[in-house]
């Protein structure tokens, strides 16, 4: 059975929802009966961290699975500033992967998720830097709008709040937050605004999850006072689904796939410690939710709704579900005329899925195409099918945004499919699809979201929908669908999207950053794709008023959507250096088109589409090489290539099995890419082959890898050990320890100026013990640390040069950071016969 089979079974077991993603769900009698289970529970978790990948799967799935109790994830961040091992992906590209991801993971093991504004903009050191980049007061807002939001009955941390400088600035920032929260968030003169649209809440308790890894070592924890410890028993065994606790766990983790977080599930018995922080205090041998009522007895009028759910999760027949459709209808009724309230409106929207599955009533709305513009009209297939013996009656359909409701009045007989196509008309105003996030300008700390009804969601909803109104039991209910694309692959059978509302036309400059190494004129590509049928217009390109561009525009004529054509301008760079933003224009009548789509697809998570301003920059700059040819290893992926070419080199992507003594001989350099010791597992046989390479004159660079999974631990032909040494203020103070180097001034001289503008970090994971025979080049660190020597290590090897680096070239070269070029092009040029001189330095 393949990862995402059983991913999906998982998923269904525990929880289906209205939005799917992608592929619809349908239910199974056991699935059913987990969810009838859990409308007799009223309490709710919240668990609060920093990251995509902090949370504790184990406890999220004991909560939402064992326990019942609705439980959600609130990550402050969606680990933008990380790597990436499955793609080039990175900064908000990566948060949006990660994102989905973790809506991914949450489907698995039954949880919510939810974000806060904060942006991920890389390691921090201490929580007190990491408050000062994002806007403390605003990320706090955040955490209070969600706790009022969600109204948990318990909030659970995953990190402790009182130990700064011992983890990720992030994570004790996250926990920092949510103990400040805690006695703010009842109090209607905090954040006032937000009692516009949610009201005050105190939560009862608060934990932190703390285990041994906090204490240092087991046998430390073992030995620790766990009197202000709550033990949860969380190793349990699911009998209905034949899986533990652990297993479910485990497969939400593994959803962390650009993180390379597969995990192994476990089975047996298995304890999580909560440390009792705030609130009402658990008496001895109390519970979680002790003193919480957590039946329908919290809700005014509710009791009469939990006695008939206690009836129909006793009477529930596994081989006939729709028998207990009559009595959930009641129910759900019964939850329309109560006040409004926070559980009554959750439950009730549950219960309308559960009466759904419970008659197989499957319905959906499908478009003929994948993408459309603003303005389209749509041939829509609708699908409606009863699989029950219950009675039911189609009254109306109805297309969201736009309100059109169209009369059925079709009795939905039992297994008799019922469709129908429809003309849906989107309006001219609706929104392209993006993440939300991503639609306003951001700062380096916070994303900006105008709309306040948004902040926090882990996605905003598909705003093309269609609303089914189905007469059960004498009661209209209103059943929402997102409305999909699918198709039929010959592999995969029936695959689905969802529909895309994007531009009438794109640009893309074919390059990213552009380098102008003097003042030759250079072929400048940007590529068109069309929205929709018959695109005409012209392209035109903004340049700074140094810069010179030929022709002024050109014209486009695209006949089907979908299609591209790339027109190339000639642009002429200014004497001087200079960096600018160069910026391209669709105009197609009155409508100017700024807009470049960018597609991430893999198939661990939903398809996304982002759309950013089509801009790149543009360098003059003086930059000298050698024209070496480099051969180049992927490691976990990164973009460094692209950026070799634009320097000018001829590059050439290497194939582990292409590692051999004669392939190697046509090149002047090798290169491996990032983490590529981490991911490649056959470097680990090719060693000899790269080493022999550097003996015979070459130069061999190796970016930086993590300590973990290292697939050989003779990484470099001396000795050399990876630490986690990491400088991660960009701009700190760069020292020179070997002022004399050649790779400080062949081809290009370097400076302390070329480390300014650097972009996230100046470099992670640098060793910390290294073999005399390696001369240290820079020295930085940040602010109160010690020095940090291990950026770049050069060492002779026979006839050639070692070189090994833990700077951050993949952050900065796509980015057009000019220092990172010219230091790069001088690694490269590293001759052989270079005398290199002895710095005397104490490694």
């Amino acid at each position: 059975m393949s990862k995402s089979i059983i991913k999906t079974t998982f998923l269904l077991i525990f929880s289906f929802s209205t939005i799917f993603a992608q592929r619809p769900t349908k239910p199974s009698a056991v699935e059913i009966y987990n969810q009838i289970q859990k409308l007799n529970f009223l309490g709710s978790v919240l668990y609060v961290a920093a990251h995509p990948d902090d949370e504790n799967t184990r406890l999220i799935s004991y909560l939402a699975n064992e326990t019942k109790a609705r439980t959600a994830y609130l990550s402050l961040t969606r680990g933008d500033g990380g790597q990436n091992l499955i793609g080039a992906q990175l900064r908000e590209l990566l948060g949006v992967i990660r994102t989905q991801e973790l809506i991914e993971a949450r489907k698995i093991d039954g949880g919510e998720q939810f974000f806060s504004r904060a942006n991920d903009f890389g390691f921090s050191k201490n929580p007190t830097e990491t408050l000062a980049i994002w806007d403390k007061e605003k990320v706090l807002a955040d955490v209070i709008w969600a706790i009022r939001k969600f109204q948990p009955d318990v909030i659970i941390n995953r990190f402790d709040h009182r130990s700064p400088g011992t983890t990720h600035g992030h994570h004790t920032a996250s926990a920092m937050l949510s103990v400040e929260s805690f006695n703010l968030t009842n109090n209607p003169a905090i954040y006032p605004d937000q009692l516009k649209y949610v009201q005050p809440w105190q939560a009862k308790r608060q934990f932190f999850n703390t285990s041994w890894w906090f204490y240092g070592s087991q046998e430390k924890f073992n030995a620790a006072d766990k009197t202000n410890l709550l033990a949860m028993q969380t190793g349990v065994y699911y009998p209905n689904i034949g899986k533990s606790n652990q297993e479910i766990a485990a497969l939400s983790r593994s959803s962390h796939e650009s993180q390379g977080f597969g995990s192994t599930g476990s089975r047996g018995e298995e304890t999580e410690y909560l440390e009792f922080l705030n609130g009402e205090k658990i008496p001895t041998n109390g519970s979680l939710f002790d003193g919480i009522d957590t039946s329908w007895n919290r809700v005014k009028g509710g009791k009469a709704i939990g006695e008939i759910l206690q009836i129909i999760s006793k009477e529930f027949n596994h081989n006939n579900p729709s028998a207990s459709i009559p009595k959930l209808v009641k129910a759900y009724q019964m939850m329309l005329q109560l006040d409004e309230n926070h559980w009554s409106k959750q439950k009730a929207v549950a219960t309308q899925n559960i009466i759904a599955a419970c008659a197989g009533l499957y319905l959906e709305a499908v478009a003929p195409t994948q993408q459309t513009t603003p303005g389209s009209n749509l041939k829509v297939k609708i699908e409606a099918i009863n699989r029950s013996a219950i009675p039911m009656v189609l009254k109306s359909v109805t297309t969201l945004p736009n309100q059109n409701t169209m009369v059925q009045n079709s009795k939905l007989d039992t297994n008799q499919s019922n469709t129908l196509t429809l003309d849906f008309q989107l309006p001219e105003t609706i929104a392209y699809t993006q993440p939300y996030w991503l639609a306003e300008e951001a700062n380096v700390g916070m994303y900006t979201v105008s709309n306040p009804t948004e902040i926090g969601l882990p996605e905003k909803e598909r705003d093309a929908k269609v609303v089914f109104t189905v007469s059960i039991e004498g009661v209209e209910i209103p059943f929402e669908r997102t409305v999909v694309y699918k198709y039929n692959d010959d592999v995969k059978g029936e695959m689905y999207n969802f529909l895309d509302i994007v531009p009438e036309a794109t640009s893309t400059f074919t390059e990213k950053v552009l380098l102008f190494t003097n003042e030759k004129s250079k072929n400048v590509g940007v590529k068109v794709k069309a929205g929709k049928d018959a695109v005409k217009g012209i392209v035109q390109l903004e340049l700074g008023k140094d810069w010179k561009i030929n022709p002024a525009f050109i014209e486009v004529n695209l006949e089907t959507k979908g299609s591209e054509k790339t027109v190339y301008f000639t642009v002429t760079p200014p004497k001087n250096y200079q960096e600018i933003v160069a910026k391209s224009t669709i105009v197609i009548g009155e409508k100017r088109l700024t807009k470049s789509q960018i597609i991430i697809d893999f198939d661990h998570i939903t398809k996304q589409q982002i759309l950013k301003n089509a801009e790149a920059k543009f360098i003059r700059m003086d930059l000298k090489i050698n024209n070496e040819k480099i051969a180049y290893i992927m490691g976990a992926g990164d973009e460094v290539p692209a950026s070799l070419e634009q320097m000018g080199y001829h590059v050439t992507l290497l194939k582990p099995e292409e590692i051999t003594t004669e392939r190697m001989a046509s090149f002047d350099v090798v290169m491996t890419g990032v983490r590529a010791y981490n991911t490649v597992q056959a470097l680990a046989n090719k060693q000899s082959v790269l080493f022999d390479f550097v003996k015979e004159g070459k130069t061999m660079i190796v970016q930086y890898n993590t300590l973990d999974d290292l697939v050989t631990q003779n990484m470099a032909p001396y000795p050399l050990k990876i630490s986690r040494d990491r400088v991660t203020e960009e701009n700190a103070e760069v020292r020179f320890l070997a002022p004399n180097h050649p790779i400080l001034h062949f081809p290009n001289k370097i400076t302390t100026a070329d480390f300014k503008g650097w972009k996230q970090e100046q470099g992670l994971y640098y060793p910390n013990t290294f073999d005399a025979a390696f001369t240290p080049i820079l020295s930085s660190n940040d602010k109160g640390e010690t020095p940090k020597n291990g950026a770049l290590l050069v060492a002779p090897y026979g006839k050639g040069n070692y070189i090994y680096t833990g700077l951050s070239f993949f952050r900065e070269l796509p980015e057009g950071v000019s220092g990172a070029f010219k230091l790069l092009s001088n690694a490269i040029s590293l001759q052989s016969e270079t005398k290199i001189p002895d710095p005397k330095i104490n490694h």
